[in-house]
């Protein structure tokens, strides 16, 4: 018969969140497990969007984590801002932190890396994680490693960190929760590129959106604007170079392509982020639209909300900040659910009046003009896009 383990935290996830929290939980002496159900190979090179803005490269020195953020990292200036093929100035007014591109993989590699030097116990290939009584004072988490061998941990809290479709939002009973969900009307042809980003930036256009963003030295993330019944056969690579040219109106460095995808653009949030000693962590409880860069944003803002308040549970026995979790974040969420909305609609509707229609695009168009020239609204916006506000 398997032994029964026992630890304060199980995290379930072992992404960009569900690490920092275990380095956070290890640093101030707090216990805790990270089961992750891909091998590390995997999850080593598992590509996400990279942009973390001020508040996260704050969160992150705060703990002292800072050394996870070298290693590849890309300074996240202004970039490049075409509207019709021109090239625009863009001020958005970064605070004294500033943000960085820094890909995910590489950011959680370090992240694993900091985490096993200080001992931590992370399981990898941990398959059929159920969650149970999770409503009483010891949840049990169980799992298969690759030998087929069963584990069970019992532990004070679960972190579930482990994405849109893990199970850990999926063990919270379905009339507990209530998803709010909004669909864009089009999707985004994401591409992985093996080429240097030049140029670099998004584009606005009557064709649709476009956007190349540095991922490293020699790889992109490209995004092209597509209709929502769109597939990726669609979609040759010739036609992805000439696209983006077209959009950006410049000629753009082209080289191999190594996967693409379609995505419809939505928005959506659950709520509570708690039940009973089950908490959730960045996808697993909301999805925002990639226009707004502001996935990893949410998911680190969860984690430091949460570690503070595991933290002051097992070391002082104060459950407020626990207690109030799920409310504080959701607010915070709202907030930025709301920023993702208009940015995306935004730089939609200034491009293909196809969607919208040529009024909404002028509108669109006099508010980004407005967004870029009043103290006031350039200051919001600044502080928005830093993650500040």
């Amino acid at each position: 018969m398997a032994q029964i383990e026992s630890t304060p935290v199980v995290i379930v996830g072992a992404g960009g969140a569900g690490l920092t929290l275990a380095n956070i939980l290890l640093r101030n002496g707090v216990g805790c497990v990270v089961l992750e159900r891909r091998s590390r190979a995997y999850v080593d090179q598992r590509q996400r969007a990279g942009a973390i803005d001020s508040f996260g490269v704050g969160a992150i020195r705060k703990w002292g984590l800072g050394a996870v953020l070298e290693g590849d990292p890309i300074p996240q200036d202004d970039g490049g801002f075409f509207i019709d093929g021109q090239a625009m100035p863009m001020d958005i007014g970064h605070d004294e932190e500033g943000g960085m591109f820094v890909p995910q993989h590489v950011l959680v590699r370090n992240l694993t890396d900091a985490f096993l030097a200080e001992g931590g116990d992370l399981r990898y290939e941990a398959l059929d994680v159920s969650l149970t009584d999770v409503d009483t004072e010891r949840p049990t988490v169980r799992y298969q490693d690759a030998d087929g061998t069963t584990h069970t941990i019992t532990c004070d809290f679960i972190a579930g960190a482990d994405g849109f479709h893990g199970v850990s939002r999926s063990s919270i009973p379905a009339d507990v929760l209530t998803e709010y969900s909004y669909e864009y009307g089009y999707s985004w042809l994401t591409v992985w590129a093996a080429v240097a980003t030049n140029p670099a930036g998004m584009a606005i256009h009557e064709r649709g959106l476009g956007g190349m963003i540095p991922r490293g030295a020699d790889a992109t993330r490209i995004y092209l604007q597509c209709p929502v019944e769109d597939t990726v056969e669609q979609w040759p690579d010739e036609r992805i170079w000439s696209e983006l040219e077209a959009r950006f109106g410049t000629p753009v460095a082209s080289g191999e392509i190594l996967s693409k995808q379609v995505i419809p653009l939505r928005s959506v949030v659950f709520g509570p982020m708690s039940y009973g000693k089950l908490y959730l962590l960045g996808d697993a409880a909301h999805i925002v639209p990639p226009m707004s860069a502001k996935g990893i944003h949410l998911a680190l803002h969860d984690t430091d909300l949460f570690a503070r308040a595991v933290i002051a549970q097992i070391h002082k026995g104060d459950a407020t900040q626990l207690d109030d979790y799920s409310s504080t974040a959701l607010r915070h969420i709202w907030n930025y659910q709301a920023f993702a909305a208009w940015i995306t609609d935004l730089m939609h509707n200034a491009g293909d009046p196809s969607y919208e229609g040529e009024f909404r695009k002028q509108v669109a168009r006099a508010e980004m003009e407005r967004m870029f020239t009043p103290p006031t609204a350039n200051k919001l916006f600044g502080e928005l896009t830093a993650g500040t506000n």
